[in-house]
């Protein structure tokens, strides 16, 4: 079975406790229709887990397939150095559709971040190592494809719906 490498650290996007009993990771592309899909479930998934789970995000951008999901993790990373990944991760997902240049600046705009300074992170592709490193983090534990998820370090393997989500989250947690 295919392990995260690495463990979730500091270094990584997360949102909920850092003690929580379950940690669910999602190596994901911001341009991916099947991660568009996976977004409210993950949403509910987290709303329905409250404080007993933490979720992860790791950059996956699959770029032979969605021509902006590279610009598009950056921008996140960009948002992220402003304090603003998860609004941002937000917008991108409600937005798909609209990931190009002029867009990306318009929520960093929305958000209320440096504009400037967001342009000129996504210009001289400030981020692309941070990026490339969680592609490669993901390479390393197995992910081919997008969405993948681990629960607790394990992968899931199971489908990407609240349900079965909720379930194998569950019994990790009545587990420990």
């Amino acid at each position: 079975m295919a392990r995260l490498t690495p463990r979730v650290n500091d270094q990584d996007h997360i949102i909920g406790p850092a003690n929580a009993p379950v940690t669910l990771v999602e190596y994901g592309d911001f341009e991916c229709p099947y991660c568009g899909a996976a977004y409210p479930v993950v949403k509910e998934v987290r709303r329905q887990m409250g404080d007993q789970m933490r979720f992860v995000w790791r950059q996956f951008p699959l770029t032979e397939a969605h021509p902006h999901a590279e610009q598009a993790a950056e921008s996140s990373e960009a948002a992220a150095a402003q304090g603003k990944f998860w609004p941002m991760h937000d917008l991108l997902f409600e937005h798909q559709d609209a990931l190009d240049f002029d867009s990306l600046v318009s929520y960093a705009r929305q958000l209320g971040l440096d504009v400037n300074r967001f342009r000129n992170d996504l210009e001289t592709h400030r981020f692309a190592d941070r990026v490339q490193e969680q592609f490669m983090s993901g390479v390393r534990s197995g992910v081919a494809g997008t969405p993948t998820f681990f629960i607790n370090g394990e992968k899931y393997e199971g489908a990407p719906d609240v349900q079965d989500m909720i379930a194998a989250l569950q019994q990790t947690v009545d587990a420990g």
